[in-house]
């Protein structure tokens, strides 16, 4: 639950701090859990109803909010008018940079995608300087046709980044070694510009939307081409982590495109699942998916046919909850789509060889709400992040 500023004078906070911290506080309430009552902001918020007038009031003034009825009556009586997060007052550009393909999403206030668009990355395609051609045309394409302009924009990519300036360290999937993503971006969209890996936005996109609403310490873990990871640690997303993917659980096992061999990343991506299911190579992720799902009809045969993949998914599990003593450990992407007895064997065996899990009570493993969106979702959250900060100041929209 956001918490707002309950007594200026007993927190020691100067006016005009307090009127930004309130001014955030709605807005990211509105944000983020959708429309509701004065009533409700001032319960949820504990502020009292003069505060909450005050910065409802200011912020419709400055475009930020609206008021309306609601679209359903209860009860009787006249009923109270609920606070909604104006869609056009701040809309942020998401972009989504996988291995195989490039997603990009125009997002207004409140979580509204107002308009996406997507392209396969083919072999030789993913260079740095074509991507950001290709972003760039796409999203002003996607604007004119929208009739509106980003004011920021979060971006995902599957590699280690740099958060002060969005520089791609390395993203070995993507052959790209120091590439100033985020600057390039910045330069011409003419806009902020914050970048992100895909593991961190994906738990950040949980956390904020997802299957961990409320939790303070989570896990995220996806799999398509490759592995990412993301840590939320005390409700805050840790950022500049390393490559979890790339954690050795099987050393005589398969080499890795990072140089190493029988990294986890070998033993749980996109081919591995292919391995599992006894398809080819080439098979499409669409036919993978719907393979993957079959098995669910048949525990027996689901658990039989995933027990290596499991096996590994397990270990490295263990490995990361022993370090990092999560809550709940979330999976996505294609982890997502294992059959439910998969996934509930997995858990098991997390609960079963964790020393932490056992100490926190059992760490929970569960499936991505959000599936192969998490990431987008992430992007927009991390573009957000700084606009409400802004708007918190009193700057009107534009």
């Amino acid at each position: 639950m956001l918490v707002g500023v309950r007594s200026t004078a007993a927190e020691g906070a100067r006016p005009d701090d307090a009127r930004r911290h309130n001014r955030e506080a709605v807005l990211r309430r509105l944000h983020v859990g959708g429309e509701c009552t004065r009533a409700v902001l001032t319960a949820e918020l504990g502020l009292n109803r003069s505060t909450i007038k005050a910065v409802v009031d200011g912020l419709a003034e400055s475009g930020w909010l609206s008021e309306r009825l609601p679209s359903r009556r209860s009860g009787v009586g006249r009923p109270s008018r609920v606070v909604v997060a104006r869609p056009e007052a701040a809309v942020v550009l998401a972009v989504d940079v996988r291995v195989d393909l490039v997603s990009l999403a125009l997002v207004g206030l409140g979580d509204k995608k107002l308009g996406q668009d997507s392209w396969p990355l083919r072999a030789g395609a993913g260079a740095p300087g074509e991507v950001v051609t290709q972003v760039v045309d796409s999203a002003r394409v996607l604007e004119n046709e929208l009739g509106v302009r980003a004011v920021a924009a979060g971006v995902s990519v599957p590699g280690v980044v740099r958060q002060a300036d969005g520089l791609v360290r390395k993203a070995p999937q993507l052959d790209w070694t120091d590439v100033a993503l985020g600057k390039q971006l910045k330069d011409a969209l003419r806009m902020p510009v914050a970048v992100a890996s895909d593991g961190e936005l994906g738990a950040l996109a949980e956390h904020t939307r997802g299957v961990a609403r409320g939790e303070s310490n989570v896990v995220f873990v996806a799999c398509d081409v490759g592995v990412g990871c993301g840590v939320i640690s005390g409700g805050a997303v840790l950022r500049g982590l390393g490559e979890f993917g790339h954690m050795v659980v099987r050393p005589d096992g398969r080499e890795c495109h990072c140089g190493c061999r029988g990294c986890w990343e070998t033993e749980m991506c996109e081919a591995a699942l292919r391995r599992a299911l006894g398809l080819p190579a080439d098979t499409g992720r669409g036919e993978l998916i719907v393979e993957l799902r079959k098995p669910a009809a048949d525990p027996p045969a689901a658990l039989a046919r995933f027990e290596e993949f499991a096996s590994w998914l397990a270990i490295g599990l263990v490995n990361v909850v022993n370090m990092l003593a999560p809550e709940l450990v979330v999976l996505g992407n294609l982890l997502a789509e294992l059959p439910r007895p998969v996934l509930d064997a997995v858990a098991a065996q997390v609960g079963e060889r964790s020393m932490v899990s056992r100490a926190v009570g059992h760490t929970r493993v569960v499936a991505s709400e959000l599936g192969a969106e998490a990431q987008l979702v992430g992007a927009a959250e991390l573009a957000f992040g700084p606009v409400l900060l802004d708007a918190a100041t009193g700057a009107a929209t534009t």
